[in-house]
């Protein structure tokens, strides 16, 4: 700690003689500022101050091989099942891509790559300690921050990789709920804060010794566990759903989504091949996702966990179908892709514990909630652009529930050893009841920190670009390019006045002057 003590000594004298400089520092419009240069070098010295001189860690994997010569085959596993799951990112960027109009759709590849990249860096420096770190009374982690220290280990590492993407996958949910209408300054601010606070802290009350699942009361109740998520219905998918309802809520619809009355008038997407690709793409990660997060190769009930993904996204998607088919005498393709996703969504949770018969099932009911789920927020005047609200956010409190009612007691908590889980259907009402709460605990959380932080940033900052820059497209008025730069623009003209759903979000139009918000 002798380094850090110099170090930070150092950067104190340097604060003092920018101060005592401070009026020498002008030189026209490009005067330095100089408290701004001060809590830069006090926010380094504290950053440094925290990271000890001895790493104690295991950073070149010699001690971990020499303690389980078998290590790599699990370390390649994980790390080829987060590879798949990153490359869920460039599906989930053609499915919102796809059903947006191609004059946002520069838009939505680049907030695609920014919550990636922004969520990568807020998970290393905050997120990844207050979900995995120590616990502090079962609430929230405390060490790792900057996989410093003990962190600067293989083993931590790995994990933090495989974590990494999924929380990226929660951040990346939000997008495509709220696309074609929000900043992209304040997307760029609200991924940070996802990735470093709101999906961290439920993330350690399920995957990180939390109380929902660790509590002594908890796992009681469940019969020597608590509350259960085997990869993410909940943790990632509904926590993702739920702020984008929120973002949606404060957002307000596009311009020319909804009549005067409040009819919907359909807004279609500028490319299904798109929509499919993503779709596709999204289901091979998938693989990733459900068998990978056995955390090892050597947990062979990777088997069951891909065939029950398979079957619950075939169910749900052939649902999705049929349904369309009976209401429009048409197959919906988009309803029948978000019924892919939606089926993938719901068996998430429940992938390692429930037998295939059950996984279709799952999925079935899946395809039900994605379709009347959607047409019934539409109703509403909730204007969710790919569907993300009734795919993630209601399939993932479906697949939560779905896990207190199947589980068939043939697999323990990620391990093959007792204590078997098994739910309602097989006696467990108590497991059930832990599931359930997690459902409440699970909305009350994503849906209560989103809109707080949408509706700081609306009051602050604002979130909606101007009338005339989403009638113009986000592509030109965010980045100053469009995707299809020969192409003729075809789309019907939209109306010049901004259509609401009630008159207070029509004065909220008019405080903001037009500018947005």
């Amino acid at each position: 700690m002798n380094f850090c003590a110099e170090f930070s000594n150092s950067l104190i004298e340097v604060f003092k003689q920018c101060v005592s400089r401070r009026k020498k520092m002008e030189i026209g419009k490009r005067e330095i500022s100089v408290r701004r240069l001060a809590i830069v070098l006090v926010m380094l010295s504290m950053i440094m101050a925290l990271i000890p001189a001895v790493m104690a860690g295991d950073p070149t994997g010699a001690t971990t091989l020499e303690e389980d010569p078998g290590a790599p085959v699990d370390y390649v596993w994980i790390l080829i099942c987060g590879f798949l799951v990153m490359f869920m990112q460039p599906g989930f960027a053609m499915l919102e891509a796809g059903v947006s109009r191609a004059k946002n759709t520069t838009n939505v590849l680049m907030k695609n790559l920014v919550d990636f990249s922004m969520g990568s860096l807020a998970f290393f420096a905050v997120g990844f300690a207050l979900m995995m770190g120590t616990s502090a009374y079962m609430l929230v982690g405390t060490d790792g921050f900057f996989l410093a220290g003990e962190s600067y280990d293989v083993g931590t590492a790995l994990t933090w990789f495989f974590m990494m993407v999924f929380c990226a996958t929660a951040a990346t949910i939000v997008s495509g709920a709220i696309a074609e209408r929000p900043k992209f300054s304040t997307y760029v601010i609200y991924s940070v804060v996802i990735c470093a606070f709101i999906y961290p802290i439920y993330g350690h009350w399920i995957w990180g010794g939390g109380w929902l699942s660790s509590a002594d009361f908890m796992t009681k109740l469940g019969g020597g566990y608590g509350a259960l998520d085997f990869a993410g219905s909940g943790v990632v998918h509904a926590v993702g759903g739920y702020i984008g309802l929120a973002g949606c809520l404060l957002l307000g619809p596009r311009i020319g989504r909804y009549t005067k009355d409040g009819k919907p008038i359909p807004i279609p997407g500028h490319s299904v091949a798109f929509v499919v690709l993503g779709a596709f793409i999204l289901w091979f990660g998938w693989f990733g996702f459900n068998p990978g997060s056995t955390l090892s190769a050597h947990e062979l009930r990777i088997s069951v966990i891909a065939v029950n993904t398979t079957l619950a996204a075939a169910a749900s998607a052939m649902t999705a179908m049929f349904i369309t088919w009976k209401k429009f005498g048409k197959a919906d393709v988009v309803m029948t892709v978000n019924g892919a996703v939606a089926g993938l969504v719901a068996i998430t949770a429940a992938c390692a514990w429930v037998a295939p018969w059950a996984s279709v099932v799952i999925g079935i009911v899946a395809g039900f909630i994605v379709c009347y789920g959607f047409w019934f927020i539409e109703r509403k005047g909730v204007d969710d652009v790919v569907g993300a609200i009734p795919v993630h956010g209601f399939n993932g409190t479906w697949g939560l529930i779905a896990l207190g009612l199947f589980a068939d007691g043939t697999y323990g908590n990620y391990t093959t050893a007792e204590p078997f889980v098994t739910g309602l259907f097989y006696g467990n009402a108590g497991f059930f009841g832990c599931q359930f709460i997690s459902v409440f605990v699970n909305f009350a959380w994503a849906f209560g920190t989103g809109f707080l932080l949408f509706y700081i940033l609306k009051r602050t900052i604002g979130i909606r670009v101007s009338p005339e820059e989403e009638l113009a497209g986000l592509d030109i008025s965010e980045h100053g390019i469009v995707t299809y730069p020969d192409f003729v623009y075809t789309e019907p003209a939209r109306p010049t006045k901004v259509i609401r759903m009630s008159n207070k979000i029509g004065e909220d139009e008019q405080e903001r002057g037009g500018k947005g918000g």
